[in-house]
């Protein structure tokens, strides 16, 4: 056995380096990203693959406390068999469990909290190409996304979690002496004591389309802030979190722990297990990343609990001028393809004045525009195998539902169409549909189409479409901005706009960055300034509403004073 003091010490100079990075917002990462034989070894990748092989078909190694059955609800959107079962439990004997398990985590304090989170993180990362192919199959990332987005980069942002919950913990020394003077007399002394306390039993909901990078950050934070943590994965993507789960309660019982201070909670389709966790008087923190219909109504319901959440939005483009216009038709089309849009960052609506906008190609007209993003989308994708691996796979029927209607609309630039994959031939993969609108037609572009649909929208003017942008990302929320000008005017008028609007603006991107990545312990991700989120990792109040710090105090006496 390990005790959790053990895994600070094993672990201190990596989580100073994270406290650091957290607090320079350079850029800095802990595990490398490349799934190259030259950083993770010869065999790690094969090994990887066959551990995952492993587990199709079969009941998924891991105690849940009272589960009597299982479940088996995952789909890879690449056309594989998965089959795997995992216990279910009930939602009373998971609470229970994350109770009684919550004391003896709480008294080894913050920096053994850290080193036991930052153990789980090691050896998460040691299982990154099984994780890959578990995040691949259950959200239909391509493969090198999900060892990116899946693993390594989630695993960045678990550890931020961890470094920013440990520094937020121990801003308050744990002990201090108190002297207040007393005239012809002895100092009244007390000693006082601070400690960190867990505000409760913690869930975390998560998505289909990034199970772990958007459960990582809530998860490590509460479980290093003193709560158990109850996982309830989507019954579409369960495999990702499952191993996730299996690791923490193997290294919480190394280090003496309660395993129960993280549970595995699944559920069949339709069962809406995550309303009943989030809705108990026990359960106190919710993190939850989905769509604004559920994400709107645990706000309004799970009253008792501090509820954090991501939803979708309209992300908008506002496009000005240019003077690199190849760059940013490549940079758009990239980022209207990635991951066939099925992300909460992706572009949907691009807003571009009828006079049309000053390029070093010429002007260019709203048609113009439309038709050559278009042509730079068909570019990108035209290679199959390329195109495989840009785009994924559709993770649902209601992505490839959304994709159909939008196509069926007037004013398709781009129509969407079927890609093969050698090495899948059952994957549904379909590359974006473009339409163009106009500003008039609110009732399409004012509606979130999560998915591969994006729409080239008319406007008035520069100014109609900064205004236009205001008004729609503060009514329905967004979580990316990004304007193209070279009117420095403009520019300052697009950041006016966006703090006004509380979304997060990137400017001119033309190269290797994209408006719908963000890097852990750097960018700001899902900052609570419009519908779309209530709150970012790195918001102090995303750490600090998981704890509370609570002080003993005693006097001092005179024997003490020797």
């Amino acid at each position: 056995m390990t005790s959790p003091a053990e895994f600070y010490e094993t672990h201190r100079e990596l989580l100073d380096k994270a406290i650091e990075a957290a607090a320079t917002r350079d850029h800095w990462s802990a595990y490398p990203e490349s799934p190259s034989k030259s950083v993770y070894g010869e065999q790690a990748a094969p090994a990887g693959e066959q551990a995952f092989q492993a587990l199709l078909g079969k009941d998924f190694p891991i105690e849940v406390p009272g589960a009597t059955t299982s479940v088996s609800t995952e789909r890879s959107p690449y056309g594989i068999e998965l089959g795997i079962r995992y216990p279910k439990g009930e939602p009373g004997d998971l609470i229970a469990a994350a109770r009684a398990a919550t004391p003896a985590w709480r008294a080894v304090g913050p920096h053994a909290r850290a080193g036991v989170a930052a153990e789980i993180l090691r050896r998460v990362n040691a299982r990154i190409f099984e994780m890959a192919h578990a995040v691949q199959h259950t959200s239909g990332q391509a493969f090198v996304m999900a060892f990116q987005a899946g693993g390594a980069h989630a695993q960045d942002r678990g550890l931020e979690a961890v470094a920013v919950a440990l520094a937020e913990q121990t801003r308050m020394p744990a002990t201090a002496t108190w002297a207040k003077p007393q005239r012809g007399g002895d100092p009244l002394r007390l000693s006082k004591t601070s400690t960190p306390v867990g505000r409760g039993v913690a869930l975390v909901i998560g998505c289909n389309t990034f199970p772990t990078w958007n459960s990582y950050p809530g998860l490590f934070a509460s479980l290093v802030t003193g709560n158990p943590v109850i996982v309830k994965p989507h019954p579409g993507a369960v495999l990702p979190l499952a191993i996730t789960v299996q690791v923490a309660r193997e290294v919480l019982t190394e280090a003496g722990q309660d395993p129960n201070l993280v549970t595995l909670a699944v559920e069949e389709r339709g069962d809406g297990i995550a309303a009943t966790l989030a809705t108990h008087p026990d359960v106190r923190i919710v993190d939850f990343t989905g769509s604004s219909e559920f994400g709107n109504w645990l706000e309004a319901n799970a009253r008792q609990a501090v509820v954090y959440t991501e939803k979708a939005g309209l992300n908008t483009v506002v496009v000005d001028s240019t003077d690199d216009y190849r760059g940013m038709l490549r940079n758009l089309a990239f980022s209207l393809s990635l991951y066939s849009g099925q992300m909460c960052t992706t572009p949907q609506n691009l807003l571009v004045p009828a006079g049309g906008i000053d390029t070093d190609a010429g002007r260019k007209s709203p048609a113009d525009f439309g038709a050559d993003l278009a042509a730079a989308v068909g570019k990108l994708l035209g290679d199959p195998k390329r195109a495989a691996g840009t785009l994924g796979a559709i993770v649902n029927d209601g992505v490839l539902a959304r994709v159909t209607e939008a196509g069926s609309l007037p004013g398709v630039l781009h129509p969407s169409a079927e890609v093969a994959d050698e090495q899948f031939p059952g994957a549904t993969i379909r590359t974006p549909v473009i339409v163009r609108l106009d500003a008039s037609d609110e009732k399409t572009y004012t509606r979130e189409w999560f998915g591969p649909v994006s729409f080239v929208i008319t406007t008035e003017s520069t100014e109609h479409s900064l205004r236009l942008f205001t008004e729609t990302v503060r009514h329905h929320g967004a979580l990316t901005a990004s304007v193209y000008s070279t009117s420095e005017d403009v520019l300052a008028a697009a950041r006016e706009a966006a703090l006004d609007a509380g979304v997060h603006l990137s400017q001119n991107l033309t190269g290797g960055v994209f408006v719908n990545q963000t890097a852990a312990f750097s960018d700001l991700h899902g900052t609570g300034a419009n519908p779309a989120a209530t709150a970012s990792l790195t918001d102090p109040a995303y750490i600090t509403g998981r704890f509370f710090t609570l002080q003993s105090r005693h006097h001092i006496g005179e024997e003490s004073n020797a």
